[in-house]
């Protein structure tokens, strides 16, 4: 049995936060499996109650998932004073839920970014020895060659010792290339490139994992991700 507070337990698995769930139990609009409960300090089994709202069951979450289409031009932070962050960009009722990113896109980079209030999650995610790839759709300046592909299949070690771990380079049509990586070192990808004489241009995230983007996806879109979707995110390709 686990019990949680009933006003935790609504914010969780709704879009209202704390106080907002607070009003509505003390206005007794929440039964919690048929009866009327009025405290808001009331705990609850969470494996085990049903929690109606205005005649709508709840259902609980602990944790939540998200990813988003990062624009150009905003940064990977929880917050900022001089820059708009990828928080800035969730609508009110996603903000109460104390959600982050998960690992990093640099200000110039766009594309996938999972955002989640999950710790565990986001470590399994970020840490290079869970093999998890993101793969990244680079614009360089001159076309990568074979050579290029063979380098970073062996492991760079960039001018300033850092050392990158293999990574898998495919070349696509005119400059543009495909990088995926399992590691998330400072402008990683944009390093190696250049450190191969072909400064990147333009760089997107299309996945991790097995999880992508959709190929209709806008700026800032933000979309929730279901079990499979979790799951899609610890696949190799």
């Amino acid at each position: 049995m686990s019990l949680l507070r009933l006003d935790k337990w609504i914010s969780d698995g709704s879009g209202y936060s704390r106080k907002e769930a607070r009003g509505l139990i003390k206005s007794g609009r929440v039964t919690v499996n048929g009866t009327a409960v009025t405290a808001i300090d009331a705990k609850i089994d969470t494996d085990s109650a049903r929690v109606v709202l205005d005649g709508q069951e709840l259902c609980y979450q602990r944790f939540h998932y998200y990813m988003m289409d990062k624009p150009l031009g905003v940064v990977t932070a929880t917050e900022d004073r001089r820059q708009q962050t990828v928080l800035d960009l969730l609508p009110s009722s996603l903000r109460h839920w104390k959600l982050f990113p998960v690992g990093r896109l640099d200000k110039d980079t766009g594309g996938l970014l999972l955002l989640t209030d999950d710790g565990d999650f986001a470590h399994r995610v970020i840490s290079p020895k869970n093999d998890v790839w993101k793969c990244y759709l680079a614009e360089t300046q001159a076309p990568v060659t074979g050579e290029d592909m063979a380098a970073l299949a062996a492991g760079l070690t960039l001018g300033d010792g850092t050392l990158c771990l293999p990574a898998r380079l495919e070349a696509l049509d005119g400059c543009r290339c495909l990088v995926t990586v399992r590691e998330g070192k400072y402008h990683q990808v944009r390093r190696m490139l250049a450190s191969l004489g072909k400064p990147v241009i333009s760089l997107r995230r299309l996945s991790i994992g097995r999880l992508s983007l959709p190929p209709d996806s806008v700026p800032a879109e933000i979309t929730e991700l279901t079990d499979e979707d979790l799951c899609r995110v610890f696949m190799d390709k």
